[in-house]
């Protein structure tokens, strides 16, 4: 703010000040005058009403309109007049003597309570009162005895308009002398202002400039006046100190927090306490997330976690996360966002043919060459990272931007999104590991299959979702004919080969959506999931034995082995509304099958329950 403003906005305050002061007198002379001018009123009144009492009394009431004159002629008084009430008008038979004039002449005569109108104008103000005379009967005076009313009634009421005009005067000639003082207010402090103040100002607009200066991150001295006070040039000295000190302290604390997120400076001017400010930010949002993403559940929690970060903090609209397995050079698209994947192909065929993934190292977009051969979509730009996740284990991430502008933003974001990344990449690994450590307990260690404890744990969870889907589960219990007969000929390796062959003809038949499960030795349940009628479960298990069949495995020295396998079918909840009823139906129908002569399906009934129980 400069000295003329400073001075403006003082002089304006001081006026305001002083017309305040003065509204508020004249509003105050003006309420006093208006008490007065009722106290007046109420004072008249009661001389009117002693003096019509007396005329009364005396019988003397042809001089009453002399008496009336003689008030009305009291300084200050405009107008006097007498209202009578109804109830006199009608005893004394003139029922248009002295009636109400208006509104407020009635008012009173009906309430009995005193009433008064303010009147004014720019140069005149009067008031207009009405008191009321009420019967009463005392030992001075008793209504009574010549009205036939009832104590308290009206019997008229005294109206006055009452002239205070002379306040309004008054009023007006303090305004003048009010405006008067400020005007010598106003010339005394412009005077005071140039003289005194002036030093001030400058020291305090040499302030203002310097600490904008060291908000951009320019700190600079001040050398103080000499017209200033001793104590205003102690203040300044100490802010020179504070200064130097300061800019010391912050240039040292950005450097050592560029380290953290390996954040760089611009080569613009910048200001180091906005820089560190923003580090520090960064900082706590990244701790606050490193938290967050320790108490994840699952890995999907935490790309989902991270997903949120990218479009909330950094503003990314398009990517994709891809897993990419390097044993088995298998790749997982695990999230994608905005319709960015473009490198289907590659990572469907070849994963390990990834840029990213084969060179370990970001893959940009570059304006006059291709970087990466594979990304499909020609009119988008491309920023991919490489994070590797456990030892076999990379997690690749693609951005995608609409144009050269958005990667250039990407770029400068980058260094950040890094720094999320590494602290969520030991998280990811730990639940790796446990959905690693997890999925062995529940396979089976020969055939990749699930195992028997899955089917148990699973079936918790699968009952109450089919049942509140209205869908089937086929429940096919299948065994291999004369397995051991295997074993005891070839030995357990080709038994082991055995069950390897028939879990990969098992897995291929049934779909993606139904579980294959090892039960035991050569023992398997299929859980066909949603399946329509037991019709198709039939058809199913159908191809399921002429596959096995039709198959040939190599054992030795160019012998070929063909196995058989025998199927039991029961169908949930037709059969049964009790899950493991329907398994052990399955189970009979199996052995039915097998008793009947092996290499068939045969689907449970009724019958064979009593069969079973009698063998």
């Amino acid at each position: 703010m400069k000295k003329n403003v400073i001075i403006f906005n003082s002089i304006i305050l001081i006026v305001l000040i002083s017309l305040t002061i003065t509204i508020l007198s004249l509003y105050n002379l003006r309420t006093a005058g208006i008490k007065s001018a009722i106290h007046n009123a109420e004072s008249i009144s009661e001389v009117v009403k002693s003096g019509l009492t007396s005329h009364m009394i005396n019988d003397n009431m042809n001089q009453v309109k002399t008496f009336m004159n003689s008030v009305a002629d009291i300084k200050n008084i405009e107008k006097l007049w007498l209202v009578r009430s109804p109830l006199i008008n009608e005893q004394f038979g003139n029922k248009n003597r002295n009636i109400a004039r208006d509104n407020l002449d009635k008012q009173v005569l009906n309430t009995g309570k005193m009433a008064y109108e303010v009147d004014e104008s720019i140069t005149k103000t009067s008031v207009r009162v009405t008191i009321p005379y009420n019967a009463v009967a005392d030992k001075g005076i008793d209504c009574l005895k010549c009205h036939v009313v009832k104590q308290g009634s009206t019997l008229g009421a005294v109206s006055l308009i009452l002239d205070i005009s002379v306040i309004k005067e008054i009023g007006i000639k303090s305004l003048y002398i009010i405006s008067f003082l400020i005007l010598i207010t106003v010339i005394g402090f412009l005077l005071f202002s140039k003289k005194i103040l002036t030093p001030y100002f400058s020291l305090y607009n040499n302030f203002r400039i310097n600490m904008r200066d060291a908000s951009k991150g320019n700190y600079k001295e001040i050398i103080p006046s000499s017209l200033i006070s001793k104590e205003m040039r102690d203040i300044t000295d100490d802010y020179n100190k504070l200064m130097v000190v300061f800019k010391e302290t912050v240039e040292d604390i950005e450097k050592k927090l560029q380290g953290f997120v390996g954040h760089k400076v611009s080569n613009n001017k910048h200001n180091p306490l906005t820089e560190s400010k923003d580090i520090i930010t960064n900082l706590s949002d990244l701790y606050q997330f490193k938290k967050q993403v320790e108490l994840d559940n699952t890995k999907e929690e935490i790309y989902a976690r991270i997903s949120q970060i990218f479009l909330n903090k950094f503003n990314i609209k398009k990517f994709s996360f891809i897993e990419i397995d390097s044993l088995n050079q298998k790749s997982q698209k695990v999230q994608e966002v905005g319709s960015s994947f473009h490198c289907n192909k590659i990572m469907e065929e070849s994963p390990e043919e990834c840029r990213a993934f084969r060179t370990k190292h970001d893959v940009v977009s570059i304006d006059f060459h291709n970087s990466c051969p594979y990304f499909e979509n020609k009119e988008k730009s491309y920023y991919c990272i490489n994070i590797d996740i456990t030892k076999n284990l990379q997690l690749i991430i693609n951005f995608v931007c609409d144009s050269n502008e958005e990667l250039e933003l990407l770029k400068d974001k980058i260094i950040f999104i890094k720094s999320y990344l590494a602290e969520a990449a030991p998280s990811l690994e730990v639940k790796l590991l446990m959905d690693a450590l997890k999925d062995s307990a529940f396979r089976d260690g020969l055939t990749g299959l699930y195992n028997r404890k899955f089917f148990e744990e699973n079936s918790k969870k699968l009952i109450p979702q089919v049942l509140r889907e209205e869908i089937n589960i086929g429940v096919l219990m299948l065994d291999m004919d004369h397995f051991k007969a295997v074993n005891d000929e070839y030995g357990h390796d080709i038994g082991d080969k055995v069950l390897k062959e028939l879990s990969r003809i098992l897995t291929d038949t049934v779909r993606e959506s139904d579980v294959v499960i090892r039960y035991g030795g050569e023992e398997f349940v299929i859980l066909l999931v949603g399946v329509k009628t037991e019709e198709d479960a039939l058809a199913v298990a159908n191809k399921i034995g002429k596959r096995v069949r039709e198959n040939e495995i190599d054992v030795y020295a160019g012998n070929k082995l063909k196995k058989t396998v025998s199927l039991g079918l029961s169908m949930f909840p037709q059969d049964s509304t009790s899950f493991d009823s329907v398994v052990k139906n399955a189970d009979i129908a199996l052995y039915e099958a097998k008793n009947s002569g092996r290499d068939k399906v045969v689907r449970f009934t009724e019958e064979q329950v009593s069969s079973v129980d009698l063998f």
